[in-house]
């Protein structure tokens, strides 16, 4: 009879498990055909209704559970970290055109790993300012740097969705490729903050933050490389394809989840590296593989990313109605005031209404901010993270411009060509400025990591954070998402192909001329007319110089080793 009833418990949990998780399948199929069917529509693209079904989701199992719980499934940091977010990264980097994103990398670097300093700066200076002014209090210094990190993230895919490579590829590639590395500078800089002492915050502080960036953007972005170049390298010389197409792609897929995880065991970045992963094996391991598995790989991988992608904007819907953040944050906020604190050993205070009490507070070492819970406050408390919750989004709109319009102009002089306009007209600053407002899962991901534990907290202060981050993503995506195509098709009314951006790929006079790498067989007069070309053309022009000895670089001893063909084509 015992082990009869455990088996039958046992039978149960799984059932209870099950259920669930089959409700939020189902939901998830219902977003795949509500998306389709909105694909053409002016206001509303996949995101904006994977939110709006999660919010209906939500309510209704809200209403089912007499207001307990608008959730199916828990979120958890760890099944973002480890399960969503690889394959949504591994595929951007994966199907990104690698000829833009390489002729544009130094400005991709800028918006990307420049801007988010900056954006962050600007968040964690202004909040640390005007949160107590507001009344909310109890944040920590390696809060506030936390605060300015989460907020800098960006969530790209509303403008991308609107957005055609073909037609504006210079543009489309700038929002994609700044997309992908803002998530992965904003994971580096939350965890280096992790690391630095927040009670001395002084020049040296600053300085081995910024090393430990440095450090972990390096390191995480030298073993992406490696393994993609190692998966290539393999896929070359043993020829899988010989036997089955099946072990090709497991390889690739198995490849790219290990450079992930690899790099969360060595406390690196896991995105940059299999970021970079997935650039090195599109542009050798995809040619080393058979035709079919070209194919399958394109959309294998394309296809994980979407329901990852529609997995999280669907949480995001649901969580908005969380009942126990909402009651956490149900607090009044008091800012203390050190000096009275220290000259007493007791502080007595009362709070009038319903539901009033009388805390007394005993003189400590480390005092924490006052939090008297009272019916009567409610309205106050709802005031209070309003006006936090607008003060960030004023924050993120100063940050997002203080970034753009400076960055874009020293890309313009760094970019410059005799007799041409700027490659960036301040309508594609503004289209790029539009596109870095909306925040989206890394935000909600970090916001978890940084004020929760395992999902779960009981402190007022930090489920007013959470609260505060998911009202930031709802905003930004709804508001600012249903605004992006009317925007977008007001700044680019007639959709035609740039002429700047049709011209990035042309090729340019110098590149005719016979220019190749030094060599040794050749008399040293030579080599140093060829250097001062060189040089020449580096300091005329950086970016296509960089760019262009890269291609000769990887045609002469790159290709021939890890494969692919010998020019690089139109596609890649």
């Amino acid at each position: 009879m015992g082990m009869f009833e455990f088996i039958r418990n046992l039978a149960d949990q799984q059932h209870e498990r099950v259920v669930p998780i089959s409700v939020f399948v189902a939901i998830l199929c219902l977003c795949l055909v509500i998306g389709h069917l909105l694909e053409d529509n002016r206001w509303v693209n996949e995101s904006i209704a994977a939110i709006l079904i999660g919010c209906i989701a939500g309510a209704v199992i809200l209403f089912l559970s007499k207001g307990k719980s608008s959730h199916i499934l828990r979120f958890s940091e760890e099944l973002f970290f480890i399960y969503l977010l690889p394959p949504i990264i591994f595929n951007a980097g994966f199907q990104v055109k690698k000829k833009q994103f390489f002729q544009n990398f130094i400005t991709i670097m800028l918006f990307g790993v420049i801007g988010v300093f900056i954006s962050a700066s600007i968040i964690t200076v202004g909040s640390w300012w005007l949160f107590p002014k507001l009344g909310f209090v109890g944040l920590t210094a390696r809060d506030y740097l936390a605060v300015g990190t989460i907020f800098s993230s960006t969530d790209t895919v509303c403008t991308l969705q609107v957005l055609h490579q073909d037609e504006t590829p210079i543009l489309y590639s700038l929002v994609f490729g700044e997309g992908v590395v803002n998530d992965a500078t904003s994971v580096v800089l939350f965890n280096a903050i992790q690391k630095i002492d927040v009670t001395r915050v002084n020049s040296r502080t600053i300085l081995q933050l910024i090393g430990d960036f440095f450090y972990l953007f390096s390191t995480s972005t030298a073993l992406g490389v490696t393994f993609g170049l190692v998966t290539a390298y393999s896929l070359k010389t043993l020829y899988f394809g010989r036997h089955s197409t099946v072990r090709e792609l497991a390889i690739m897929v198995l490849m790219a989840y290990l450079s992930y995880m690899l790099a969360e065991l060595l406390e690196l970045s896991g995105i940059l590296t299999v970021f970079f992963c997935g650039i090195l094996m599109s542009h050798y391991a995809w040619h080393n593989v058979t035709e079919s598995s070209r194919i399958t790989t394109r959309h294998i991988f394309a296809m994980m990313s979407f329901v990852a992608e529609t997995f999280i904007f669907l949480y995001v819907g649901m969580d908005a109605l969380d009942m126990e953040k909402w009651k956490m944050t149900r607090v009044r906020f008091y800012a203390y005031l050190s000096s009275f604190l220290n000259q007493f050993t007791s502080v007595h205070l009362t709070a009038s209404g319903i539901g009033s009490v009388l805390l007394v507070i005993e003189k400590s070492n480390s005092m924490s901010p006052i939090l008297l819970h009272s019916q009567s406050d409610c309205s106050l408390c709802f005031g209070t993270l309003m006006s936090s919750f607008g003060s960030i989004v004023l924050l993120i709109l100063l940050g997002r411009a203080a970034s753009v319009f400076p960055l874009s102009a020293f890309s313009n002089y760094m970019n410059r060509r005799p007799q041409r306009s700027p490659s960036l007209t301040f309508k594609h600053q503004v289209i790029i400025w539009w596109a870095g407002l909306m925040r989206g899962a890394v935000s909600i991901a970090l916001a978890f990591k940084q004020f929760t534990y395992s999902g779960v907290t009981w402190d007022p202060v930090n489920a007013a954070m959470i609260t505060n981050t998911i009202i930031v993503v709802l905003f930004t995506t709804l508001v600012f998402g249903f605004l992006t195509k009317p925007l977008i098709y007001y700044m680019l009314p007639h959709r035609v192909i740039d002429k700047n951006d049709s011209s990035v790929g042309s090729k340019s006079p110098k590149e005719d001329m016979a220019l190749p790498l030094l060599s040794f067989e050749e008399s040293v007069s030579t080599n140093i007319l060829r250097a001062k070309d060189s040089l020449t053309m580096l300091i005329e022009r950086p970016v296509y110089t960089v760019h262009f000895y890269w291609r000769k670089f990887d045609d002469t001893y790159m290709r021939p080793i890890f494969g692919g063909p010998l020019s690089s084509p139109p596609e890649c």
